[in-house]
C-alpha cells in the first residue's frame, strides 16, 4: 500500500516535471517572440500586456499537459512520451499562430504586445494560444 503511494507519487513527479520544463520553454518562446526582456517586462516593469501573453502560453501548455496525461490511462513511459511531444507541438503551432496574427497585424505584433498601455491586441493573441492548446488537446483523444 505505502510502496503503492510513493509510486503514484514518483509518476506523478516526473509529469510534474515534464510540464514544468514545457512551461519553461513556452517562456523562451513568448520571450523570443518579443522585444526586450520578458522577465524585466513583468516582475520589474509590470507589464500587463506581457503578463497575458505570458500567461495564456503557461495556460495552453497546462492544457495540453493535463490532457496528454489523462490519454495516457496509465501507461508511464507512453504517457510522459506523449505529453512531452504534445506539449512541444502546442508550442510550435502557438509560436505559428503568433506568426499568422503577426501577417495581419499592422506594425510588429510583439513590440505592440509588450506596449505600456493595455492593447486589445494581447487579447486576441491569447485568445490564439488558448484555442489552438485546446485544438491539441481534443486531437490527443
Amino acid at each position: 500500500m505505502v510502496s503503492d503511494v510513493f509510486g503514484e507519487v514518483g509518476i506523478a513527479a516526473t509529469y510534474g516535471l515534464v510540464g514544468l520544463v514545457l512551461m519553461a520553454l513556452g517562456f523562451a518562446l513568448v520571450d523570443i517572440l518579443t522585444p526586450g526582456n520578458l522577465r524585466e517586462q513583468i516582475w520589474v516593469q509590470r507589464n500587463r500586456n506581457a503578463a497575458v501573453l505570458l500567461a495564456s502560453n503557461l495556460i495552453g501548455v497546462g492544457i495540453i499537459v493535463a490532457t496528454a496525461i489523462a490519454a495516457s490511462q496509465g501507461n508511464w513511459g507512453e504517457g510522459l512520451l506523449s505529453t512531452a511531444a504534445y506539449g512541444i507541438l502546442g508550442l510550435v503551432l502557438m509560436g505559428i499562430s503568433f506568426i499568422v496574427l503577426d501577417l495581419f497585424t499592422p506594425g510588429k505584433l510583439g513590440e505592440i504586445l509588450v506596449e505600456e498601455q493595455a492593447h486589445p491586441a494581447v487579447n486576441v493573441t491569447a485568445a490564439s494560444h488558448i484555442a489552438v492548446s485546446a485544438i491539441v488537446a481534443v486531437a490527443i483523444f
